[in-house]
């Protein structure tokens, strides 16, 4: 019996489990047999291959009977972590492996493919982001049959158009600014909404897009506080309800400083730093330079991290539909033992892409096409360009 491996990788986003549930189905109805790896590749670095060994912390069998409901749900029923095997640290290596692996950082990956070759893993459908999908890519260099899904509510890995969890995290965006709208006008502030968004602004363009603001902030392009402090107060000026909203990605940058403002200083396996923090830095280079555009008086703000509330609870009609085709055509991938493969939704159609576009670094807007830096929001013409947002 064919034996298909599926693991999530990364950050949690609403429509894993969609593609989870779409993957086992498909291979329930042809015979093959599906095993869940938990906690992504921390599940593979950890089992043990000793005979009597209790690896139910690190695989699961998914049938369909466990994957019948999950759909309705958000996260993860595999869970998650950001574990990098080929970068372990000591403190993190498993005891089992302890003996073997004793430097500052080891590369586990020759315990990885063994596991799989152990588990009689036939395929691996790694699910995730750019960091996750990375390694899958070296998984499939070291000889492992790889389809990968992608997953991220940035939208940014390379190679596709869109990523599972991009548009709930959009949807979410838009209703929760529309919701502080209500303090915003009551008070009569201008409103600082930071989101999501470490190298590609996507998660703030689009809900600025469809409405949810009136200026965002990106990464691809450093802002001038004074000249974005002049937009907004402007936009307060001519609103009856006296109030302004910008959207600030979380990697957004004032012009001169290169460092995105971080809330620790400590990285995570793949070197990243835990961002935040800009939202209130706009926010307070707002009360500093509204005076010199409001008659001499300050202009009062109100901060606000959309966080983790944009990637919970259940996927919305796209996270529902998109990775369900996700997960079926990596199934028709799997069939023609394919590998090295990207599921993609390119130009509005479904395909599969060479995992070597890892290699080309996060996807990120293009400003020429999407977004105008003298007016700090979308272009007007970028409604045109589905590749922005398919649907």
């Amino acid at each position: 019996m064919k034996t298909i491996a599926v693991l999530t990788g990364g950050g949690d986003v609403p429509g894993l489990n969609v593609a989870i549930r779409a993957i086992t189905l498909r291979a329930a109805a042809e015979g093959m047999r599906v095993l869940g790896i938990r906690r992504g590749w921390a599940g593979l670095v950890e089992m043990s291959r000793e005979a009597r060994a209790d690896n139910s912390d690190s695989v699961v069998e998914l049938t369909p009977g466990v994957v019948r409901t999950s759909a309705r749900t958000g996260g993860t029923i595999l869970h998650t972590s950001r574990t990098r095997p080929s970068h372990t640290t000591r403190d993190r290596v498993p005891a089992h492996l302890r003996p073997i692996y004793a430097e500052e950082t080891n590369d586990l990956t020759p315990e990885v493919l063994t596991n799989l070759e152990h588990l009689g893993v036939d395929t691996l459908i790694p699910i995730g982001g750019d960091d996750t999908l990375s390694y899958a890519h070296r998984l499939h260099r070291e000889g492992a049959r790889v389809v990968a899904i992608p997953k991220t509510m940035d939208n940014d890995v390379p190679g596709t158009d869109y990523c599972i969890g991009f548009s709930t995290c959009v949807a979410r965006t838009i209703e929760l600014a529309h919701r502080l709208r209500t303090p915003a006008g009551s008070h009569e502030r201008i409103m600082v909404i930071e989101v999501f968004g470490r190298y590609a602004g996507f998660t703030a363009l689009v809900p600025a897009l469809a409405g949810a603001a009136d200026r965002c902030l990106i990464p691809e392009h450093p802002f001038d506080a004074e000249h974005l402090v002049r937009l907004l107060v402007a936009d307060r000026d001519s609103n009856p309800s006296r109030y302004a909203a910008v959207l600030v990605s979380e990697g957004a940058t004032f012009a001169g400083h290169s460092e995105m403002s971080v809330t620790d200083e400590e990285t995570d396996a793949y070197g990243h730093k835990k961002l935040g923090g800009i939202g209130d830095a706009v926010a307070n280079a707002i009360k500093l330079h509204s005076t010199a555009f409001n008659e001499g008086r300050r202009v009062n703000t109100m901060s606000q991290r959309l966080t983790y509330l944009v990637r919970s609870g259940a996927p919305d009609a796209m996270d529902s539909i998109i990775p369900q085709a996700y997960g079926h055509l990596a199934m028709d991938l799997v069939a023609e033992k394919r590998s090295g493969v990207l599921v993609a939704l390119r130009d509005g159609s479904y395909r599969p892409v060479s995992l070597e576009v890892m290699a080309e670094g996060a996807r990120s807007v293009d400003v020429n096409l999407w977004y105008d830096p003298d007016e700090l929001r979308p272009l007007d013409a970028a409604l045109g360009r589905s590749s922005i947002f398919p649907g």
